[in-house]
């Protein structure tokens, strides 16, 4: 028997990446409005401003990202303009002429090119997926996974302060079966005015379930008074009380609160989503990519919230559908999604940045299907909002 090993072939690569080279990435500022003003306890819109990304491929592949924030920097520290520039300046040049499918490649690269600014990040990386995406004709949940889930139960925010305002638009949604949970916005009021309107909310609203986003509105001495207050009103969740610094404080009114906490600006990075967790600074996380900087830093997030026993909320900025489809790209993919989505923001706009793609029915939001992101842009509405053309970044 003759043992010597043939000559083989050489064998061609298992997968082609020339055609997935980042060639352009592009910028463009938009102004939506909102079909109604939206309250904070530090701040109101009455318009959405949205940094798009626009990325190209060597195969003329597209892609979109949306870098969003709520009131400038006054949520976080980045604002429309800050988003812009740190993408054209530092993190677009970071990683044009790389592959765009080595998606942790250009992660490490855009943070070597520049620490935290995740609003901008985030937006970066939806492009790349979407971009890969369709190159591939492979959804993006794929590429982070696969997907187990395929709609969410969602949320809508009750925000303009106005009661009567806020439960006829509240019965008008259950009627429709578009929602039946209802994050109400505190904190921009003294408490017993709060108060006062959520407990018109609760009667006049029986048959939903009601959140309450303080906005990190509270001391801990005004939670200690009045979460006892909230959990007699039946509200099913409390988010972000007390300031964001605050996590020790968080603590200690999430140990004394027989109503469920959420961290929300508490927890931006992996290592405070793990100290929140660690110090059980509340027992929900929200999810958003503005913080995580994103979509597999979002995954990460989730991993390790749900290691501390933490649940999980899908939390949003009012992003467009653009920014939608990026979020329920990655919460598709967990393994559970405690307490659904509140990714209503395409409906809150007058009209949507997407033209098709995001589907709302019956209490639910449904995760897009198709190549990327799963949305198809609507270009001409963009082009009527924008202030300024696209602008490419050049390395």
């Amino acid at each position: 028997m003759n043992l010597v090993n043939p000559v083989k072939a050489p064998r061609a690569p298992l997968f082609d990446e020339t055609g997935l080279t980042i060639v352009r990435v592009e910028t463009r500022a938009v102004n939506a409005p909102t079909i109604r003003a939206h309250k904070l306890s530090n701040t109101e819109i009455s318009h959405k401003a949205i940094i798009l990304v626009r990325v190209i491929l060597s195969d003329g592949s597209i892609g979109y990202g949306e870098g969003s924030t709520l009131g400038g920097p006054r949520w976080a520290e980045e604002s429309p303009e800050s988003i812009r520039a740190s993408i054209d300046r530092y993190l677009a040049p970071a990683i044009l002429c790389r592959p765009a499918n080595r998606f942790e490649a250009a992660a490490h690269a855009m943070a070597r090119a520049a620490v935290r600014n995740t609003a901008a990040k985030a937006a970066v990386e939806s492009a790349l997926y979407d971009a890969v995406g369709h190159s591939l004709g492979l959804p993006a949940a794929q590429l982070l996974g696969g997907r187990l889930h395929d709609r969410f139960e969602v949320i809508w925010a009750l925000a303009s302060g106005d009661a009567d305002q806020e439960i006829d638009e509240a019965r008008a949604k259950f009627s429709a079966r578009e929602h039946r949970r209802f994050k109400v916005k505190i904190g921009f009021a003294p408490p017993e005015n709060d108060l006062a309107r959520l407990r018109r909310l609760t009667e006049a609203l029986p048959d939903c379930d009601l959140i309450v986003d303080v906005n990190q509105g509270w001391t801990a001495a005004r939670c200690n008074r009045w979460m006892p207050a909230l959990e007699e009103l039946g509200i099913a969740l409390v988010e972000q009380p007390v300031p964001a610094q605050e996590r020790a404080n968080l603590a200690r009114v999430t140990a004394r609160s027989r109503i469920p906490v959420m961290i929300d600006e508490g927890a931006f990075s992996l290592a405070e989503v793990a100290e929140a967790g660690a110090r059980a600074a509340g027992t929900v996380l929200s999810l958003k990519l503005v913080k995580s900087g994103g979509l597999q830093e979002l995954k990460r997030a989730a991993g390790i919230a749900t290691a501390h026993g933490m649940e999980l909320y899908g939390g949003c900025l009012l992003e467009s559908g653009i920014g939608t489809a990026a979020h329920l790209a990655v919460f598709s993919t967990l393994p559970k999604l405690h307490w659904g989505t509140e990714h209503f923001g395409a409906k809150i706009l007058t009209r949507d940045l997407t033209c098709a793609g995001i589907r709302f029915a019956d209490f639910h939001i449904e995760c897009p299907t198709g190549p990327g992101l799963g949305v198809t842009v609507d270009e001409a509405y963009i082009e009527e909002l924008a202030d300024g053309d696209w602008r490419a970044a050049t390395a």
